[in-house]
């Protein structure tokens, strides 16, 4: 054999083709999920993208309806490691269009429940020779429509529960029904983090953290209003701040008809110099709280992970319509009166251990569990094929209702004029904008003015 020459490269020394980049899509219909579904896409492919390891590329799609987030709400949302050139917006059919064309490895359904259980069956319906690896599950705490929203959550390859609580949960519901359980997979929230909570001399702040929809009364919102308010004039070296989701014609994940802003321009006395309204993220907002006070926000087991005094409200009682019975045991609960006084709750540390908070420094660990199984799955190459536990025959009353309001039929297929052609040209392109923002605004506009309206005339 020749020797070889100086020039010739010894293919034991060749660098290796570099591995394509793993290809993500996140699917969201709020500010609040798309925030959820960028961040647990970060979390489940953590490190896969460093030491020369694989690349990852996300790509956030928007899902067209009521509650789509504007500019100004993704930028309120905070880092999440996608850039905004990759974020657009998509009806049901262009989502199912994009999985069929572009290639994505792993989707995240960033969904409410009925959203999932439709992308699942149009998922199913595009019979892929390859299909994505599918993950979902909850933004926050899961109060309320426990059974239905994971029965449509069903059908998934992971479904993420925030803590061991909702994990045990989440099992029981599948296995109770007869469905299978083994895509339930414990986690954490993946917006926790920050630094651990440090008072520091001279700063004195409150932090109430409002809901759009709890409570959804105009009463119990200008009691909870007024008390914030009160509470600021009784310390009126205390910085009291009203933290909200949205501007009055913003929807979030959840409709707000009675904005706090507009109530406290109507609140009698007007509003003492030590309180103030803020937006922002609300990692920033933790990062100068003293005291986190709410009915039963999300912001809640933020304020914990970071060991924020935290406090739960009763003053309107402990019921499952306003969500604070999930802190039953937390230690947590109180009422503005005892507040005003000076009491700050200690949370239950056993309590704290079950809800997914990582308050004692393990949540560097909370998502290894969910990052294998994902990566189990993207190893197998041809997955099985989605089965969701609703189908037309054990929901035929209930299923296409649900596929129709997403323009899917019962098998999953778009509708017909479903699947619109795209625009040509930019006239046309934003004369559908106009309208299309123009109707939302005027949904945004009857649900916050004419539907309150309405109701009231109706208990006369």
């Amino acid at each position: 054999m020749p020797p070889r020459t100086s020039h010739e490269a010894d293919p034991a020394e060749a660098p290796a083709a570099p591995r394509p980049a793993l290809r993500i899509a996140v699917l969201a219909d709020s500010d609040t999920r798309w925030k959820w579904g960028a961040l647990t896409a970060r979390r489940l492919t953590a490190g896969t993208d460093g030491s020369g390891a694989r690349p990852v590329e996300v790509s956030g799609l928007l899902l067209r309806g009521r509650a789509t987030p504007t500019p100004r709400q993704l930028a309120e949302v905070g880092e999440v490691g996608i850039d905004a050139e990759r974020v657009r917006e998509v009806t049901a059919v262009e989502f199912l269009h994009a999985v069929r064309d572009e290639g994505f490895d792993l989707v995240v359904l960033a969904l409410v429940g009925g959203g999932v259980q439709a992308m699942l069956h149009g998922l199913a319906a595009l019979d892929l020779a390859r299909r994505p690896v599918i993950v979902t599950g909850y933004v926050g705490v899961v109060y309320e429509k426990l059974t239905d929203g994971l029965l449509l959550r069903h059908g998934a390859d992971v479904v993420l529960a925030n803590s061991r609580h909702d994990a045990e949960r989440f099992r029981a519901v599948y296995e109770g029904v007869g469905a299978d359980a083994s895509a339930v997979t414990e986690a954490a929230l993946p917006f926790l983090g920050g630094a651990p909570y440090r008072p520091e001399e001279g700063r004195d702040t409150v932090v109430f953290a409002a809901q759009p929809s709890v409570p959804a009364s105009r009463a119990d919102r200008t009691y909870l209003l007024r008390r914030l308010v009160e509470h600021a004039r009784l310390h009126p070296r205390r910085e009291v701040l009203l933290k909200l989701r949205s501007k009055p014609g913003e929807h979030t994940t959840h409709i707000e008809e009675l904005p706090y802003q507009r109530l406290a321009q109507r609140l009698p006395g007007g509003l003492p110099p030590n309180f103030r309204l803020v937006y922002g993220h609300m990692g920033e907002v933790l990062d100068r709280t003293d005291l986190l006070v709410t009915v039963s926000s999300t912001a809640a087991l933020e304020s914990l992970h970071r060991r924020i005094p935290t406090a739960i409200l009763t003053d309107l009682g402990v019921r499952e319509p306003l969500g604070n019975h999930h802190f039953v045991g937390s230690g947590l609960l109180t009422s503005w009166d005892r507040l005003d006084g000076g009491f700050r709750p200690r949370p239950d540390g056993q309590w704290l251990a079950g809800q997914g908070v990582a308050a004692d420094g393990s949540y560097g660990t909370a998502y290894d569990s969910a990052r294998a199984k994902v990566a189990a799955l993207l190893g197998e190459g041809q997955l099985p094929p989605l089965a969701p536990y609703y189908t037309p025959a054990t929901a035929p009353g209930y299923l296409p209702g649900i596929l129709a309001r997403h323009h899917l039929a019962p098998d999953g297929t778009p509708l017909p004029g479903a699947a619109a052609p795209r625009e040509s040209g930019r006239v046309r392109g934003a004369v559908r904008e106009t309208v299309r923002n123009a109707a939302r605004g005027a949904y945004r506009h009857g649900v916050q003015r004419v539907a309150p309206v309405i109701r009231r005339m109706g208990d006369l």
